[in-house]
């Protein structure tokens, strides 16, 4: 029996975030050393990714894509959990599919970096979001109409 609830996807999205930070981090430390950078270099993020080849920027961006749309995942999972519909399986399987798409468009944006691909993958784990968050609206409005 599954009894994580909506923590399990949280735990599993803050993992991967934590996997492209060092992906990233081994793909700037890599190219500084390549490229003979002084540590003046990397004194400004943006600054240090204009010296970068093409596959240390799209990892960065990624990893900054990472954490930006994630928050409102971990943010509408948590309240979801809180709110007692954590192990509702529409809910645990639209946190899986985020997840897992933003995996997807991780591995797209760090490698082949395909736009088309990485855009449709943005849409689907956007739906996703979007669902989780209407589910959280719904519980929200079902439990105020029975607490009063």
């Amino acid at each position: 029996m599954y009894d994580h609830g909506l923590i399990a996807p949280i735990v599993a999205l803050a993992c991967w975030s934590l996997f492209v930070m060092v992906w990233l981090g081994y793909e700037r430390v890599r190219n500084i050393l390549r490229l003979r950078l002084k540590p003046s270099a990397g004194k400004f993020a943006r600054d240090l990714d204009a010296l970068m080849p093409e596959r240390a920027r799209q990892v960065s961006a990624n990893y900054t894509h990472l954490m930006e749309q994630p928050t409102l995942f971990y943010a509408v999972c948590l309240s979801l959990q809180f709110i007692g519909q954590g192990n509702h399986p529409i809910n645990i399987g639209l946190a899986w599919g985020y997840v897992a798409t933003r995996v997807l468009h991780t591995i797209v944006h760090g490698t082949v970096n395909d736009v088309r691909l990485r855009f449709t993958l943005f849409l689907i784990s956007s739906a996703f979001l979007i669902a989780l968050a209407v589910h959280a609206v719904m519980a929200m409005i079902h439990l105020s109409t029975h607490i009063g």
